[in-house]
């Protein structure tokens, strides 16, 4: 499976962009929308989103049957419930029945398959490739993660108004921004600032 590089440029409504890397495909996952105040981030507006979304790489889903208004909506029940998890564990709280529910229940689908290419170099997914497969497959990264060692290193962007949360895979385990173009440089600035207001 090709899930182990991950990140995607996310875009900010009021203009902007940057890259950001949640250590996990899942996690990328998560941030493509969301309900209520996320909603102007939403980018999954019709089932086709969804599809040219998984079909980027590192996963490379390219959908063999297309994506349903019912895929749709279970996608972003998936994406919410991963979303939710992740940020109760970051906070080191009970994670919410409901979205242990939603993703025990759509990792219990079939997953992608891997297949081998003719040449033996390479790989794809072994067709039919539907999105409710790469669902499960995500659903059951986001097990794997939150079962896991680095289940501890579940993290919420250290900014006072960042919500983006990450998991942190590097060696040190220091990782404290969701990027450290943005609200890491954000943070070093106003503490740059604050320390020359003092100086007489």
């Amino acid at each position: 499976m090709r899930t182990h590089a991950t990140g995607r440029v996310l875009h900010d409504p009021k203009g902007g962009s940057f890259r950001f890397d949640a250590g996990a495909l899942c996690l990328d996952f998560a941030h493509t929308g969301g309900e209520g105040q996320y909603a102007i981030f939403e980018t999954l507006h019709k089932p086709a989103d969804l599809g040219e979304w998984l079909a980027q790489p590192p996963l490379a889903a390219v959908m063999t049957v297309p994506v349903t208004a019912r895929e749709l909506t279970a996608a972003k029940a998936l994406r919410q419930a991963i979303w939710d998890a992740a940020h109760a564990r970051a906070a080191h709280r009970a994670l919410p029945a409901a979205a242990v529910a939603v993703i025990n229940r759509i990792a219990a689908a079939a997953p992608l398959v891997p297949e081998l290419a003719a040449d033996a170099t390479t790989a794809g997914w072994a067709p039919p490739v539907r999105a409710a497969q790469v669902l499960s497959t995500l659903a059951r990264e986001m097990i794997d993660l939150l079962s896991g060692p680095l289940s501890e290193r579940i993290r919420e962007c250290a900014s006072d108004n960042c919500p983006l949360v990450f998991v942190d895979t590097s060696r040190p385990g220091a990782r404290r921004w969701c990027a450290m173009e943005r609200c890491g440089n954000r943070h070093k600035l106003r503490a740059l600032r604050a320390r020359q207001a003092t100086v007489p």
